[in-house]
């Protein structure tokens, strides 16, 4: 099922660049490459890479990797189709690549986002290329029914975990501490990873929309925010709370909150296909003005989640495009204030046919 799955993704890629007047697709992002093939969701590092998947035009597809991981590459792709490149590894793809793919009639697109300009130049001396960005991540905006369902599991640890937050907020913990707490019930329940390193921040750092969690302490009464998202079955969640530490919540954070969660509600309610993203992100936007705080909104709205936990669409004063049925996408304002903290609120949102669903 999983295999019929990928030839299919395979299928309509095949027809974008066919379409395109490409001859081909060099695919090098790792996503796109596990979303095609099933093999490897990372690479190593940001230096290395696990391998490279050859669309082409002509019907046939090829895998490109070294012998570290010839057989997990067996599990996956059929013998006379995959590629082991030894010794000099750039050499050798560029020799595969000038044998199989045929450039008289159109260029083999490449992914210029994901590839280094040193492979580029060296790639290019002897083989037609040309940016053809998108392509993958745009069939990548659309969740199949398994991906949604997948989504919705790790959605659910999410909101497992975050359950257990009041209970971990004791005066003295530290930040590193906390999301510490946090990672393990991931892991214990199923999580095969975090999507991304838990925000854990106290006090004045919650106005830090990216704090990285330190030695600072949770107080008696105090802000706490917590932004954290796992990965199960290879998709990721992202959530975020803000929680008041005690039983002495200040006026000012308890508007804050107020103010924060009603323009979410807002937006939420702006969402379904054929309306414009960006009047989810302006709906959010045009609540804080009206209340006076704009200025302490800084960031988007919100963004889609999948195979990774930053991808497509942007729901910010940049989008263009509209929403459409089976996205997911983070719905995440908030308001920062240096002095004391700040508040975001974040949910995951699948756009359904008629309108959306809170994850």
């Amino acid at each position: 099922m999983m295999q019929a799955r990928l030839r299919a993704r395979r299928a309509r890629l095949r027809q974008r660049i066919s379409e395109a007047g490409l001859a081909g697709l060099l695919v090098s992002h790792a996503a796109n490459r596990y979303y095609l093939t099933g093999f490897e969701l990372h690479d190593a590092q940001c230096n290395e890479s696990s391998g490279l998947l050859l669309i082409t035009a002509a019907g046939e597809d090829y895998l490109l990797t070294d012998p570290r991981y010839k057989d997990a590459a067996l599990r996956l792709w059929p013998e006379e189709n995959l590629f082991i490149y030894t010794g000099g590894a750039r050499e050798a793809i560029r020799e595969f690549l000038e044998k199989t793919v045929d450039t008289s009639s159109g260029p083999l697109g490449f992914e210029s986002k994901a590839m280094c300009m040193d492979d580029y130049g060296f790639f290019s001396e002897t083989v037609k290329l040309q940016p053809a960005d998108g392509h993958v991540e745009e069939m990548r905006l659309i969740k199949d029914p398994v991906e949604i369902e997948a989504m919705r599991r790790s959605c659910g640890l999410n909101h497992a975990v975050f359950s257990k937050v009041p209970e971990l907020l004791i005066p003295g913990t530290t930040e590193a501490e906390l999301a510490w707490e946090l990672e393990k019930l991931f892991r214990e329940h199923g999580a095969s990873e975090l999507s991304f390193n838990t925000i854990a921040a106290v006090g004045p750092n919650a106005a830090l929309p990216h704090a990285v969690p330190g030695e600072d302490q949770v107080l008696d009464n105090c802000p706490v925010l917590v932004d954290m998202g796992c990965r199960l079955d290879n998709y990721c969640s992202d959530q975020t709370r803000t929680f008041w530490a005690g039983d002495k919540p200040t006026d000012e954070f308890k508007r804050t909150l107020e103010l924060v969660q009603e323009a979410q509600a807002l937006a939420i309610e702006m969402i379904k296909p054929g309306v414009p993203m960006i009047d989810a992100y302006n709906t959010a936007r045009d609540y804080f003005e009206k209340n006076g705080v704009a200025e302490y909104f800084t960031h988007g709205l919100g963004h889609g989640v999948g195979l990774e936990t930053h991808e497509a669409p942007s729901i910010s004063t940049r989008s263009k495009g509209e929403f459409k049925s089976g996205m997911v996408v983070t719905v995440e304002p908030g308001l920062y204030y240096p002095e004391w903290g700040g508040v975001r609120w974040e949910y995951m949102v699948l756009v359904t046919d008629n309108g959306c669903e809170v994850l």
